[in-house]
């Protein structure tokens, strides 16, 4: 969970920009007001704020209750992987840490200090996380505690064994985030926020956790690997290198590239799922936080397809770029265009001699063609950016023409026919 919430800084900031820009308008809930909190729920919103960076803003975009449930849930898991990530902790208390951490959350007094990790406070203060856990109606407890049990032993089980095929990466993937897909999904649906299909296609819920997951191991490997963390799969990296470590090297840079964008292909395959998914949504709200860190990632893969950057620091998309997307991934076309966009962008930049191309290029169109209206042709002539601009305010233009054409031919006939 920690690489779910690492997309930006300032979360508060960035909501408050947000509600800003769009006026108070439906679109995102209007900020939380303080004084009607308890002072323990303050303090987990605060927790929510230091450690979930720009995502904070899309949970605190929920309506009331659920708001506070996805919060703790949030903050629930952000300790349980603050677990996983601490490199100090032996192995011999990780790991029955891990499977027992579900029981933690009935335990009021139930807190670890021994934690090195950046954002350990969520477990030196879990007494009042877990006390505001105990507090949510039992559907929000029942779903968390699940969440929590589930996550917590698939973790244990890869700590004790490296990701090894592209089949234990998409179980990896679908422990550490995909479960939070499913189970929110079929709290929606259990909440009549959403239809029953939302909780029952469990596949295409758990593709909207797994891309995002996939995106930011892919984009954190420089980072994981500095703190001895592996989250690459060998099926694909031993091809380029003998240890996962010499990608980070100078003289590798060309096939750690290959190897990286092989990788973004693999998680390309799950957009399909996610559009299908969001296209199903009906309630603003919940749309809003499932579109918002779909579109994120996209274009986080945009940034980090074929950029040797990535092996040596921090490749990040732009501040003032992921407020536009999230005030733009307000409903189903609009992410579909972001979807194209972004591919789009992917796909001109393919080099001819990489060894995953022709697969990039099919999953890029077929990607694109759902997103374009039924029976539109994808076309990838590398035409200019001016160009294209130039056809799209000429096609705009006529458009405008044509309309204002009709207008006054039926204002001829009125006035004709009286």
């Amino acid at each position: 969970m920690e690489r779910v919430g690492k997309w930006l800084g300032r979360p508060r900031e960035l909501y408050n920009l947000l509600w800003f820009k769009m006026g108070g308008g439906a679109t995102v809930m209007p900020p939380l007001d303080q004084d009607a909190l308890s002072d323990r729920l303050k303090i987990c919103y605060r927790y929510l704020n230091q450690t979930s960076r720009s995502f904070a803003a899309v949970i605190q975009a929920l309506d009331g209750e659920l708001r506070h449930a996805v919060c703790i849930l949030y903050l629930v898991l952000r300790a349980l992987d603050t677990v996983e990530d601490d490199m100090t902790i032996s192995l011999e208390t990780k790991v029955p840490m891990l499977h027992d951490f579900h029981s933690y959350l009935y335990q009021p007094d139930w807190r670890y200090m021994e934690s090195k990790e950046k954002y350990k406070q969520v477990l030196e203060d879990f007494p009042t996380i877990s006390l505001e856990f105990r507090n949510l109606a039992k559907v929000y407890r029942d779903m968390i505690a699940d969440i929590c049990h589930k996550m917590g032993a698939g973790m244990a089980e890869f700590l004790q064994k490296k990701v090894d095929s592209l089949q234990e990466w998409d179980k990896y993937c679908h422990y550490v985030v995909g479960l939070v897909g499913i189970g929110l999904s079929r709290l929606f649906s259990v909440l009549e926020l959403e239809d029953p299909i939302i909780g029952q296609d469990t596949e295409l819920a758990n593709s909207m956790g797994v891309f995002i997951e996939k995106t930011i191991i892919i984009r954190d490997y420089l980072e994981d690997q500095l703190a001895g963390r592996e989250f690459w799969p060998r099926e694909v990296w031993s091809r380029y290198a003998k240890k996962l470590s010499d990608l980070a090297k100078p003289e590798n840079t060309d096939v750690a590239v290959q190897c990286m964008n092989e990788l973004i292909t693999n998680a390309l395959h799950h957009i399909p799922h996610v559009l299908t998914y969001l296209s199903r949504l009906k309630t603003q709200s919940v749309f809003n936080f499932c579109a918002i860190p779909q579109v994120m990632a996209i274009a986080t893969l945009a940034a980090c397809y074929n950029n040797k950057q990535v092996f040596r620091g921090v490749v990040k998309i732009r501040k003032g770029q992921a407020v536009t997307l999230m005030m733009d991934a307000t409903n189903i076309q609009a992410v579909k265009s972001i979807m194209y966009q972004y591919v789009e962008e992917i796909y001109r930049k393919i080099p001819s001699a990489d060894p995953s191309s022709n697969k990039t290029q099919r999953i890029i169109v077929s990607i694109q063609t759902l997103c374009l209206p039924s029976g539109t042709v994808v076309s990838h002539n590398h035409y200019s950016p001016i160009y294209l601009s130039c056809t799209v305010l000429l096609a705009a233009l006529s458009w405008q023409y044509l309309s204002a054409m009709s207008e006054a031919l039926e204002e001829d006939v009125q006035a004709n026919e009286n």
